[in-house]
């Protein structure tokens, strides 16, 4: 039995207890008090005053035990006082023969309040010990006497017995059932304000609740960080912040006020304050904190977002006719053309190449697929990469090599993310990292970082890049080209993320760039690596 279900019945049985002693008092009063004669005299005064001092004695012995905590348990406790009231009362009625209607009458209640604590059927033997006791010797007496009215009276106590003891077992075992279900919707309503207070607690917006004294009942950790740190003891929102209680003042007053972003304490970021009422009648104000900068890069992110979805409907639409200017230029280019025409036709041949390169990295910004990683050997890898690369491109003066100190290097990532990220790369660096007159000298190098995090850098000597543009690069629509997109090193983070990699860039002290990918390593399913000594692959356009 829950607590809270069992204090209740202690209390009852406390009550209980406390009205036996009621009885045994004017039983006392019957059997010692001289006044007691002008009511109703003892038939056996010495009977009387034994059974009346006995039966006070026990009533308060079981009172003692009602209010205790320990000892007998309830049920156990309502019984025996049941069966302490039925033989007193039995006592009493051949003590005191003209009480016998009265002593009936009080036992009435005794046995309903002994039935919320006992099983119906203790309950139902109970009341026909009681009915057997008491209206028995009655109805023996009424046959001797041929008294048919007493004859049916004691049938009639009877009844009553057992009917109070049916229907105060069942009030009582509803009332139980009732208070079980009250008690589980509190704990569950406990529950939910309890996930409620976390959720408050851990939201990312600040969230206050101030009374109409201007008393903060609550407050969450992020409004706890922008008020700046008050002390658990400061509850006086007008001394934490005077600011935001003179804002809410001019809101509970209706009073026009500039509701801006404001600091509400030093080194604090700015929150921009909104102010709700819980209801109409209670006087508490919710007021949520919002920090501006969350805003602005969900602004940002919704703008990217928007920005890449029309970027590659504009791009879906320009591929169309673009590939038919290229046919048609290359068309073109195979008809017997003067030099001067001839040029324009590589110039439009070139430009219509640059576009489908744009389009290529828009549409794939757009249309960028969850990423399915897996275990992916590196130095094989590369040594195909390469090969396919140069048979894919058109032979440049390039110098391309692979250097790793590893036969065997496994990462996991999803291969044709892998593919990209390192295309990309290759691509800037061809473009962008070589010395003017001098071809490109890119490597591909492989190696294990930090607890054995697989790391590949792409590595060029040309002039590398400026300082205060390097914190820029990964952003999207950057570039310093006139020919670029700026999409590139985009694209290439945005698949480093999905593949929980990471991507920087590092300065070369001999000059140059170094683009670094950190993989995640292949865990289990990673196969031991031989070290070995250099192992350098080579594979130079010309």
């Amino acid at each position: 039995m829950s607590d809270p279900i069992e204090a209740s019945l202690r209390r009852e049985l406390h009550l209980f207890a406390m009205y036996r002693v009621l009885e045994a008092g004017i039983l006392v009063f019957l059997a010692f008090s001289p006044l007691a004669g002008v009511i109703s005299a003892p038939d056996r005064p010495e009977l009387a005053r034994v059974a009346a001092a006995s039966y006070i004695a026990l009533a308060l012995l079981l009172l003692w035990f009602a209010s205790r905590t320990r000892g007998l348990t309830l049920r156990r406790q309502a019984a025996v006082g049941l069966v302490v009231d039925i033989a007193a009362a039995v006592i009493a009625v051949h003590a005191i023969t003209d009480i016998a209607t009265g002593v009936s009458l009080l036992l009435v209640f005794n046995i309903a309040a002994a039935a919320l604590f006992l099983s119906l059927r203790s309950g139902l033997m109970l009341a026909l010990l009681a009915a057997l006791a008491l209206s028995v010797p009655q109805l023996i007496a009424a046959m001797a006497q041929q008294n048919g009215t007493m004859a049916v009276q004691s049938v009639m106590v009877a009844i009553t017995y057992l009917a109070s003891a049916v229907l105060t077992y069942l009030l009582g075992n509803d009332m139980r059932v009732s208070q079980r279900i009250a008690q589980q919707r509190g704990e569950d309503l406990a529950s939910l304000a309890l996930i409620n207070e976390l959720i408050i607690r851990r939201m990312r917006a600040g969230v206050l609740v101030v009374d109409e004294t201007n008393h903060v009942r609550v407050i969450n950790e992020a409004a706890w960080l922008v008020l700046g740190k008050p002390p658990p003891e400061q509850r006086n929102l007008g001394k934490i912040a005077p600011e935001l209680s003179r804002r809410l003042w001019h809101w509970r007053n209706r009073k026009a006020f500039q509701n801006t972003a404001v600091s509400l304490a030093p080194e604090a970021p700015e929150v921009l304050p909104r102010f709700t009422r819980l209801s109409s009648n209670d006087g508490l104000a919710l007021i949520f904190l919002q920090d501006t900068s969350m805003v602005s890069r969900r602004a940002e992110e919704l703008t990217l977002a928007t920005l890449g979805r029309l970027s590659a409907s504009i791009a879906h639409e320009i591929r169309n006719p673009l590939a038919a200017i290229s046919y048609s230029a290359q068309l073109l280019e195979e008809s017997e053309l003067a030099d001067t025409d001839r040029r324009m036709v590589e110039i439009i041949n070139t430009q219509c190449q640059r576009m489908n390169s744009i389009i290529q990295d828009i549409l794939g910004m757009a249309r960028r697929e969850r990423a399915q990683p897996e275990a992916v050997e590196l130095v094989g890898w590369s040594r195909r990469f390469l090969a396919e690369f140069r048979a894919t491109r058109a032979q440049g003066d390039e110098h391309i090599r692979i250097s790793t100190r590893h036969t065997q290097l496994e990462a996991l990532i999803d291969p044709g993310h892998l593919h990209q990220i390192v295309t990309v790369l290759i691509n800037n660096a061809i473009n962008y990292g070589r010395l003017p007159d001098q071809p490109a000298r890119i490597t591909l190098a492989l190696r294990q970082g930090e607890h054995g995090v697989p790391i590949v850098e792409l590595i060029d000597r040309g002039p590398g890049i400026v300082p205060k543009v390097v914190a820029n690069i990964f952003e999207p629509f950057f570039t310093t080209s006139e020919t670029g997109t700026g999409l590139g090193l985009y694209i290439a983070r945005q698949l480093c993320e999905a593949n929980q990699a990471s991507i920087s860039y590092e300065t070369v002290a001999a000059g140059g760039s170094c683009f670094r990918v950190t993989l995640a390593g292949a865990g289990a399913l990673a196969r031991p690596h031989r070290a070995a000594g250099p192992d350098t692959a080579t594979i130079a356009s010309s």
